[in-house]
């Protein structure tokens, strides 16, 4: 079977697909990817052929705020909805355009993508090719959950239901120019337009499947996921998908070492202050082995300014290797890394507000996984104290424990080629815009 890759140009939306790249490609399937310059040094280091953006304009990380100057300033509501706009839905008719150029010369048989392209639609409404998807529960919110951005948690009184009700009639207006755009550009297509409040869940019904990355013990309890959506457990990426490694250092692996880990991830990690900074403030010249991972951000000087004996600092470290010798893990609360750190064991002290991950570190609160701080910056104090109740007390690492048997009871590269299967059947017919 043929097969076009795509994903946003995040690690977190990326790195997840590789694995399920690499796995259908060892079976045989001619799997190619979709990909800007960036991510195209990823695929080319992992041997994947791909084909590159035209159209498409690569927004990352890294050029976010170079590209878009104004987001620095924006915070909340406002900037959720520029981050609908211009990061997601902007690049739409762009993405389709390449896509719809690529198959005159790969004719592929299913779009496998990150469920936050929100091409998808199109591709499987304009093009008729059966789509495969990937997605986070944390973005695609039931009726019955709390909305999501804002990092709430399950309702229990009235108070706290009115409080929902206000704050999703807040974020339909919120991201109301970013869907109106979207329907613009289906009604260029000939397609039906998604609700007001359709997003961000509203494009991904147009898939045949959704692979949740995760299982329900992720999620608050109750969890109604879409109709066309499963759990599938953990989707690992490829080895070599995380870029450049370094060994492990001896005191990290000291077997009576109590170790912690603390990252900011690859996107919001600019400014290490938020997060790397108190922490290695908070446990410097402690009794921890404290290992921080900076993805290339300030490295040296984070090294010459904490030259505690107890404290290492790394561009990156492979967390499948790190986190089978780390007790706690303080994050900003990327799923990614959140997960890596459940599928080890590890407990964790999350402390992040953008991009979702606050809604992230409220399931990880809400479900006793580790300790929510609910905030971006949090003082020393207060991280030496979370760290010191998750190691103090059992229910955390238990709870993780049992969230790992859960994540490894999956088989996702069975459901994934049961899907495959299916959609080899032939495209599902969708309605036109009246």
């Amino acid at each position: 079977m043929r097969i076009l890759v795509a994903s946003m140009p995040a690690d977190g939306h990326f790195n997840p697909l590789t694995g399920i790249a690499a796995h259908l490609a060892a079976r045989g399937h001619d799997v190619r990817w979709y990909a800007g310059p960036e991510y195209g040094r990823k695929l080319d280091a992992l041997g994947m052929p791909f084909f590159p953006y035209v159209r498409a304009t690569e927004v990352t990380g890294g050029n976010l705020n170079d590209l878009f100057p104004e987001r620095a300033s924006l915070r909340g509501p406002k900037l959720i909805s520029f981050d609908l706009e211009k990061f997601f839905v902007a690049n739409v008719e762009n993405h389709f355009t390449d896509i719809a150029g690529i198959r005159s010369e790969f004719e592929f048989d299913v779009f496998f993508c990150d469920g936050a392209m929100y091409v998808e639609q199109l591709v499987a409404e304009a093009l008729g090719v059966p789509v495969l998807a990937t997605g986070l529960t944390m973005v695609m919110p039931d009726r019955q959950g709390p909305p999501p951005f804002f990092g709430l948690r399950p309702a229990r009184t009235i108070l706290g239901r009115t409080v929902h009700r206000v704050v999703r009639r807040m974020l339909a207006s919120t991201t109301k120019a970013g869907v109106l755009s979207y329907n613009d550009i289906l009604a260029r297509h000939d397609l039906a337009p998604i609700p007001l409040d359709g997003f961000p869940q509203a494009p991904m019904a147009s898939a045949r499947r959704v692979f949740l990355n995760g299982s329900p013990g992720l999620e608050f309890p109750g969890y109604q996921p879409m109709a066309n959506a499963e759990y599938v457990g953990a989707l690992v990426p490829a080895r070599g998908s995380l870029g450049p490694d370094t060994l492990l250092p001896a005191a990290v692996l000291d077997p009576d070492a109590t170790v912690v880990a603390v990252s900011q991830g690859t996107v919001d990690n600019t400014d290490p202050t938020k997060l790397i900074v108190p922490t290695l403030e908070a446990l410097k010249n402690g009794p921890y082995v404290v290992v921080a991972t900076t993805a290339g951000v300030q490295t040296a000087q984070l090294r010459e300014r904490f030259a505690s004996p107890n404290v290492v600092i790394e561009d990156f470290i492979d967390f499948d290797r790190l986190f089978p010798q780390v007790d706690v893990f303080v994050t900003n609360g990327g799923f990614g890394s959140v997960l890596a750190a459940m599928r080890h064991g590890v407990p964790v002290v999350a402390a992040g507000k953008t991009e979702g991950k606050n809604d992230i570190d409220a399931r990880v609160g809400y479900n006793r996984l580790g300790v929510d701080l609910r905030t971006e910056r949090p003082k020393p104090a207060r991280i030496r104290a979370a760290v010191q109740r998750v190691l103090a007390n059992p229910m955390y690492g238990d709870n993780v424990k049992a969230l790992r048997a859960e994540l490894d009871a999956y088989d996702p590269f069975a459901r994934i080629e049961a899907a495959l299967d299916d959609a080899s059947r032939g495209p599902v017919q969708f309605s036109k815009a009246p």
